[in-house]
């Protein structure tokens, strides 16, 4: 063979080595993912990026400064080794915690716990989707909305008591401080006992203090976390923005359940929902349109919605609720409409407390005459008829194609 022919030999092999190397580098750049690798026979996993962390945009030094002001306030002992441990030792608190501790505990035996295992049976589906609660003439109660929907990522709550404020307790000297523990045990007395906070009772003690102290206590007791709290308002186009004057006045928790990872959120706000109220200021009602598919809690209502004078808020929460669980101080049987509604009964309708006798349902009563075999029984008492086989509660199931036109 020549020499010229020996060296075109030579550069077309070299060509061609280079050329399969760089393709064999290609593929190791730019691998086919459905395919496993040539050189060690291993499939290539592409991870997805992390998410981020949900807490990271919460000051968590705050949130355990929030997180033990609820626990003192509740009676709950804090970690050790943090600034609030001297409040724990003073005679006062240990009454308090001892005094709170007794009731919530015979609370938690004879009442929450039932609720609890009735929500888990009957309202397991709507707890499922993680929903948002609306909760009109609640008061502070966050713990009986929290027992029955335990999985809600939202939870509004309205009353007309104000907000109010939690004072650093930190700062308060021992009389303020046992003042401060006295305010609470008042304002908790009622519905610790009777599952329902008394309206006249509330005109005197959550005047004085307002909600936020109460809210305090009912997250501490229910083993949640604080992460933040925000003094908000629901402007003209009921948007929520920090408080300011104009607004109806607010505030939004963030919070967090028991070895949880991802924040909820429950509001509360102070406002008249009777038809005078909402057109002096109409954005709550904006509000509850804008919230996505609802349930509403209504419970101890006194029978508000049975007036004309509570028309307006009474057909929001019919136009926009997928479900409606009540007592019957909530809105009369004959609101639903059955072509529209499907019913679920629990309990025993009795006659009304004396304070509210006028308001006897006779067709409702009819119902639970005629339908014993179908109305399951509750073992626990809530509402006004609050001792066991008087109480009775309502689950409204609005029928799809009522919930599609309603949107």
């Amino acid at each position: 063979m020549k020499v010229s022919q020996l060296i075109f030999v030579s550069a077309t092999i070299t060509t061609s080595l280079i050329l399969s190397a760089c393709n064999s580098g290609n593929q190791a750049l730019a691998p086919n993912l459905n395919s496993k690798s040539a050189t060690n026979d291993q499939e290539v996993v592409i991870l997805p990026p992390a998410k981020p962390d949900p807490l990271a945009k919460f000051d968590l030094k705050k949130a355990d400064a929030l997180t033990n002001s609820a626990k003192i306030l509740a009676g709950i002992n804090t970690d050790n080794n943090n600034n609030f441990s001297k409040l724990e030792n003073t005679p006062v608190w240990q009454e308090h915690h001892q005094s709170l501790t007794k009731a919530w505990d015979k609370l938690e035996t004879q009442q929450i716990s039932q609720v609890k295992n009735w929500s888990n049976t009957e309202l397991a589906t709507i707890n499922s989707t993680k929903p948002t609660i609306f909760y009109p003439f609640s008061g502070p109660d966050f713990l009986y909305s929290n027992s029955l929907f335990p999985q809600a990522k939202e939870m509004v709550l309205v009353g007309l008591e104000p907000v109010g404020t939690v004072p650093n307790l930190l700062d308060l000297d021992s009389s303020q401080f046992n003042s401060k523990l006295q305010q609470v045990r008042n304002s908790l007395y009622a519905i610790l006992q009777f599952s329902f906070f008394r309206t006249n009772d509330m005109k005197v003690d959550l005047q004085q203090q307002g909600v936020l102290p109460i809210l305090y206590v009912f997250m501490a007791r229910t083993n949640h976390r604080i992460l933040d709290v925000d003094y908000v308002g629901l402007n003209a186009a009921a948007k929520i923005q920090p408080m300011a004057d104009g607004l109806i006045p607010g505030v939004k928790i963030a919070y967090l359940g028991e070895g949880e990872k991802e924040p909820r959120t429950l509001y509360y706000f102070s406002t008249d929902l009777s038809n005078d109220g909402l057109v002096k200021h109409p954005q709550l009602a904006k509000f509850v349109e804008q919230l996505d598919n609802p349930i509403t809690y209504l419970k101890a209502a006194s029978y508000l919605m049975y007036n004309d004078s509570f028309s307006q808020i009474k057909n929001v929460i019919l136009a926009q609720s997928s479900y409606l669980l009540q007592d019957d101080s909530g809105m009369p049987v004959n609101s639903f409409d059955t072509q529209k509604w499907d019913l679920d009964f629990y309990g025993n309708y009795v006659s009304p407390i004396a304070l509210f006798s006028n308001r006897y349902q006779s067709d409702l009563k009819q119902i639970y005459t005629t339908n014993k075999q179908q109305i399951k029984p509750l073992n626990f008492g809530i509402g006004y008829q609050f001792e066991v086989n008087t109480s009775n509660l309502m689950l409204a199931k609005a029928k799809k194609d009522s919930v599609s036109q309603s949107q």
